[in-house]
């Protein structure tokens, strides 16, 4: 058995289909026509943005429009100035071929990449190895082996998987696929689940440890690769799938029922998107609103500060697909580890504790007061909620709602319409906002809980630093002190909570969270209906009292174990 990241659910029993990377040597030789092999990069470029173009949109046709932007990203890539003049120079100043050039320059952008600290951007070194690949092929005059001419059942076994194989993937023939490298956040990853095939990733030395040919069974859930399996083994995982499929039919007929209690405690159910296109999913999956709808993605997909009309054009179409039912849009959330290229940062000591999120809207009133245009012109189209992030205290709440002030009053003097009914909430991650709750719950219509920040900075914990991961647990009693005081406070008020971290999704969380009160649960598409199933099994009062011993313990194996044993 080899072990890996469990990056989509799913069982998948077939024959290994081994993909050896082909490992190409471009020499280094000078050359004298310099403006001919500058005429060759543009001609490749041409023709690998014509090829992307024709990609996209048969994605867009196969997976929605969502997922067609992973190729628009890489039609950025190719008109990028910053990339293509330094393959430029690199033929100018050492006088090399297009192709030596082109290798070169990915290799030095990629290990870059490879160097940042966050595993988004790291991954996103697999997009410039996937453009700087399709450009060598042209310049090479070479056809690699196409996963889309795959013709025969399989599990596909690779070093990595670029977002066009992936995209190009025959369901009916590709039944998973195991890489040797990549996390959960990879586009390979985020394309598996869409397609609903199984897959795991970075399995150091994969495709050395299986043969072409050998029977593997793939498990998404736990990350686990068995080769040539016993009988006995392959029946097991048999039954498995099935009752997967059993328990799939069954979960879609909670689809237009209601997230209540056993006792008849009603909750919301929403979703976490990060496009308009999203929020698709959330209803085919049941979702009752979107309890976090992430805008900076509309800014990092972008090589430009996206304009007013089109963040109103995306705004409204979110707010029209959810047909009427509740989308919270959060306020541009960026710094930390999402950069704008257009909008540089100065290096700090701390970024995650720096200029970033509601700090930066704060200082530039000209990105916010766009925004906010656009959102409250978008407005009228459904039901509207903004929320604003990293508040750590009531002086930003202030200030963020007097930019709001003007922004209407600029708007009644446009005789622009928007609604008059569109609740303003804050995200509560940071301890000194759930210590000041209870003043700050005065002065909003609603909370949104960010566990995944907000654990991070109670417990003092890198979540990205491997030798202290251990400590960042949603289980410390101090994580569930600070969540049950906010949702007390903010009920005291009169006001709603919600939350929109991984907790929400967390089926071993979800009954103390349920039993502090919180009244909204916002999550990936996905784990709406699990959570549903889970919710309509609960008794509301036993769940208070669960909650009542979970706080009297002293630690989080010590919650864990209360919870495996109670539930």
């Amino acid at each position: 058995m080899l072990k890996g990241i469990a990056a989509s659910h799913g069982i998948a029993i077939g024959r290994a289909y081994v993909i050896k990377e082909e490992k190409v040597d471009i020499k280094r030789i000078e050359i004298t026509d310099i403006d001919n092999q500058k005429s060759r990069l543009r001609k490749a470029i041409e023709t690998a943005a014509d090829y992307l173009e024709e990609l996209k949109k048969r994605t867009e046709e196969k997976l929605g429009a969502d997922k067609g932007q992973i190729f628009e990203a890489h039609l950025f890539m190719l008109q990028d100035p910053e990339f293509i003049n330094a393959i430029e120079m690199k033929i100018d100043d050492e006088k090399v071929a297009a192709e030596y050039a082109v290798n070169e320059t990915v290799a030095q952008f990629v290990a870059i990449f490879e160097s940042m600290d966050n595993d988004y951007m790291r991954e996103r070194a697999a997009d410039i190895k996937d453009v700087g690949g399709r450009l060598l092929n042209i310049l090479l005059n070479r056809n690699n082996p196409s996963i889309s001419e795959i013709d025969e059942e399989c599990i596909v076994i690779v070093k990595d998987l670029t977002p066009s194989d992936t995209a190009q993937m025959d369901k009916e023939k590709v039944l998973g696929f195991v890489t040797e490298i990549g996390g959960r956040t990879s586009h390979s990853a985020i394309m598996a689940r869409s397609l609903e095939i199984p897959a795991v990733v970075g399995v150091k030395g994969v495709t050395a440890s299986i043969n072409h040919g050998d029977m593997l069974i793939i498990d998404g859930e736990n990350g686990e690769i068995i080769i040539n399996p016993d009988k006995e083994t392959i029946s097991n995982y048999t039954k498995k799938k099935e009752e997967i499929a059993k328990t799939k039919k069954e979960l879609e007929l909670l689809k237009e029922l209601e997230s209540v209690t056993v006792d008849g405690r009603v909750v919301e159910i929403a979703g976490n998107i990060g496009n308009p296109q999203d929020a698709e999913r959330v209803m085919a999956n049941g979702g009752e609103g979107v309890g976090l709808f992430r805008t900076e993605f509309l800014y990092m997909s972008s090589d430009t500060l996206p304009t007013e009309e089109q963040q109103f054009t995306a705004y409204k179409e979110a707010l029209l697909k959810m047909k009427g039912n509740p989308v919270i849009i959060r306020t541009l959330d960026i710094g930390g580890d999402k950069h704008l290229s257009y909008l540089p940062i100065d290096d700090e000591m701390n970024p995650f504790l720096g200029y970033r999120a509601i700090r930066l809207c704060l200082d530039r009133k000209d990105i916010f007061k766009t925004q906010l245009r656009a959102l409250f012109r978008a407005s009228v189209y459904g039901k509207l909620k903004i929320m604003f992030p990293m508040v750590s205290g009531y002086n930003e709440i202030m200030e963020a709602k007097k930019i709001v002030n003007e922004v209407k009053k600029e708007l009644d003097n446009e005789n622009i319409p928007y609604s008059h009914d569109v609740e303003i909430g804050i995200m509560i991650e940071i301890p000194s906002a759930a210590i000041m709750s209870d003043i700050l719950a005065k002065e909003v219509d609603f909370f949104s809980i960010g566990t995944n920040d907000l654990i991070q900075y109670t417990i003092a914990v890198d979540r990205m630093n491997e030798k202290i991961s251990y400590l960042y647990d949603p289980f410390n009693p101090a994580v569930l002190r600070l969540i049950k005081l906010v949702i007390d406070n903010a009920h005291r008020a009169g006001k709603w909570v919600g939350v929109c971290g991984e907790m929400a999704g967390d089926l071993r969380v979800i009954p103390l969270l349920l039993g502090m009160g919180l009244d909204e649960f916002s999550m990936s598409a996905s784990s709406i209906l699990k959570a549903r199933k889970l919710i309509r099994s609960l008794n509301y009062e036993d769940t208070k009292k669960m909650v009542e011993d979970v706080l009297k313990l002293s630690s989080g194996d010590e919650v864990k174990k209360y919870i495996e044993e109670n539930v």
